[in-house]
């Protein structure tokens, strides 16, 4: 995912972001997580024609990352 954030599939997206952050809330095409913090970063994830949007996927990345304790890497 961070190699290369414009190929990475829907799918699999939404599993990870569902791994560390639950069930998402959904509305239309929108995946919204609940963060465990008040502000950024937060997770949306729409599909694109089965793959996620790269903005979103680097969004979810640095979510992680945050939860995990680990700046940027």
């Amino acid at each position: 995912m961070r190699a290369n954030p414009k190929g990475v599939r829907f799918s699999d997206a939404l599993k990870v972001a569902t791994y560390f952050f639950n069930e998402p809330r959904i509305s239309g095409s929108h995946h919204v997580f609940k963060m465990p913090w008040p502000q950024d970063p937060r997770v949306n994830l729409q599909d694109d024609g089965g793959n996620a949007q790269p903005y979103q996927v680097k969004q979810l990345i640095a979510a992680v990352d945050k939860l995990r304790g680990k700046a940027g890497e």
